[in-house]
């Protein structure tokens, strides 16, 4: 019986199938392929020095026979406490290859967090990098007992590091990377064999009872995940997509970075340009000195670029794809940097459940402004009611987004009630509050639990974000939900200026905001902020505003009962 033809199928660009049958497999088989591949060029771009595919594969072979040595298979995974340094794909790829599922761990992971994730996950041994911010937090880790083995590079080895250093310390437990690498046996035992169907990762993202959940990620979803991209990515671009040199300021511990640059680029044989973080001198550098093809990124990244005063005097000829995700991106900057730079940002929308395939904007016409784009061959999206996950809405009706495909995980470690929650009808329900038009473009609005109810109404601070940023003032907003007497919950409006712009009341912004969204949506209060707070891979975060509020909350309401007591007394 054939398949129902999917809306979005009409947009597709011309040759391209949804139904493109999708090469699945391991990532140590796509590695291994790789490295015999293009043994003789450069992988990796690190502070001026180039690793070569095969000079790759041997440090990777060596740290796996190491790992393995030290017990490590499918039943033991190892976690990564790693920043953008190349022993990062060293862990990451060794790893893998002896079955083992790797955990990220966050450098901006409190110690609380740290401890969860691995007592959590189980995985006993970590490794990570000397680094003043990272060190000291791993050793606790392996004082406390967490941890059997931490195994620590030496940042020195790459040249002059740009980060403040601490000493590796000489005790029990603590292996340095040379000498770990060095003690590797000459020959191992057999890896063990490796199915699509094993745990390669174990993502840690936001759970519902406030601690990090892990999504389990296979082989299977990630390889599926790569193949998708290089799908879409080689229907976009005439001639296929060629040889690519990528800019990877993306972290490699977020699975944005992975997938879609050290996971994907490893496997076509690409060159990376590994950076520990974005500058915009370097970032500029790149691509006019070193003439880099690609530059995945961030929207904070092309809000900064957007704001640079000569950017629209840079060469960035070089460029053949820009792309952004991580978050949604204002149409506003979006449109300035467009006409700034002449290139348009690509980019799309997934999750750490997709692996994070999902949508993509097709590169090859013109799309609707604010569109999240069309979902990539052998993902399927829909959308479904608020209330009831089972009632399937139309084009044009606002509802959660659904996903489902090979590049979906299948639940949430060692949390069955949470992941019974998270699916619905074989589908997971991403969270996300959105809608379909008639030619198969996904919206985002907002997702579910950042909406506001005020006054009776839903109100989505997306809309409202994007409404305030095309003032002419402003650099970065961000908007939350905030108690309010009269209407149960209000927005609140958080905003950076523009260099050299004029601060402005909430009476003027309001003012200006009346032709863009309904008065319901207008923000009730205003503060200006020198900075927002941000997430690990640089996106904008309300968790902190949030936090702020509720401490902020809290104590108006303690200062009034005690006020009413004294009054009663």
């Amino acid at each position: 019986m054939a398949r129902p033809a999917f809306a979005w199928e009409k947009s597709y660009p011309p040759g391209t199938a949804w139904d493109t049958p999708l090469t699945i497999t391991t990532l140590p088989a796509l590695f291994d392929a790789a490295v015999a591949a293009y043994a003789s060029r450069p992988a990796i771009e690190f502070r001026g020095r180039d690793i070569t595919y095969a000079e790759l594969g041997n440090a990777v072979g060596d740290a796996a026979r190491g790992l393995q040595a030290l017990g490590h298979d499918k039943s033991r995974p190892v976690a990564l406490y790693l920043p953008n340094v190349p022993l990062h794909p060293i862990a990451f790829f060794a790893a893998v290859k002896t079955g083992a599922p790797v955990v990220h761990l966050s450098p901006l992971d409190a110690e609380r967090g740290l401890m969860h994730k691995l007592e959590d996950s189980g995985a006993r041994t970590l490794i990570t990098v000397n680094f003043a911010n990272l060190l000291p937090n791993a050793l606790k880790m392996l004082e406390a007992g967490v941890i059997d083995h931490l195994i620590v590079g030496d940042d020195t080895e790459w040249g002059v590091s740009p980060v403040p250093l601490v000493p590796i310390p000489e005790r029990a437990g603590v292996i340095p990377v040379a000498q770990f690498l060095a003690g590797a046996p000459a020959a191992a035992a057999a890896f063990a064999a490796i199915v699509p169907e094993d745990i390669a990762l174990l993502q840690y993202t936001g759970g519902t009872t406030g601690r990090p959940r892990a999504a389990i990620l296979t082989h299977a979803n990630l390889t599926a995940a790569i193949c998708i991209y290089n799908t879409w990515m080689n229907a976009q671009r005439k001639g296929g997509m060629g040889y690519e040199t990528v800019i990877a300021v993306l972290p490699f511990f977020h699975i944005y970075g992975l997938t879609t640059v050290l996971l994907r680029h490893i496997a076509n044989g690409n060159q990376i340009l590994l950076r520990l973080k974005f500058d915009i001198a370097q970032t500029l550098h790149d691509v006019e000195v070193r003439r880099a093809t690609a530059l995945p990124g961030v929207p904070t990244m092309w809000i900064a670029l957007a704001n640079c005063a000569d950017i629209g005097q840079r060469d960035l000829s070089s460029l053949t794809y820009l792309g952004s995700g991580g978050a949604p991106l204002p149409v506003e900057v979006e449109s300035r940097f467009v006409q700034l730079t002449g290139h348009r940002l690509g980019g799309g929308w997934g999750m750490t459940e997709t692996s994070p395939a999902g949508t993509n904007i097709p590169a090859y016409r013109q799309t609707p402004p604010g569109t999240i784009g069309l979902p990539m061959p052998g993902v399927e999206l829909g959308i479904v009611a608020l209330d009831d996950p089972s009632r399937v809405l139309g084009p044009g009706a606002v509802g959660e987004i659904r996903v489902r495909g090979p590049n979906v995980t299948h639940g949430y470690w060692r949390c069955p009630d949470e992941t019974a929650a998270a699916f619905a009808d074989g589908y997971l329900l991403t969270g996300d509050v959105g809608w379909m038009d008639e030619n198969g473009f996904f919206f985002i609005v907002d997702r579910k639990k950042d909406m506001i109810i005020s006054g009776g109404y839903n109100v989505y601070p997306q809309m409202i974000e994007q409404a305030i940023y095309e003032h002419p003032g402003v650099a970065e907003v961000l908007v939350i939900g905030v108690p309010d007497t009269y209407r149960g919950e209000a927005a609140k409006a958080f905003v950076t200026l523009r260099p050299g712009a004029q601060a402005f009341t909430l009476e003027e912004l309001n003012g200006f905001l009346g032709d863009k969204i309904g008065r319901h949506e207008w923000p009730a209060h205003l503060e200006f902020r020198e900075s927002l707070p941000r997430t690990a891979v640089g996106k904008l975060s309300k968790l902190e505003l949030k936090q702020e509020e509720r401490a902020k909350a809290a104590k108006d309401k303690a200062t009034k009962d005690k006020t009413n007591n004294d009054t009663r007394q």
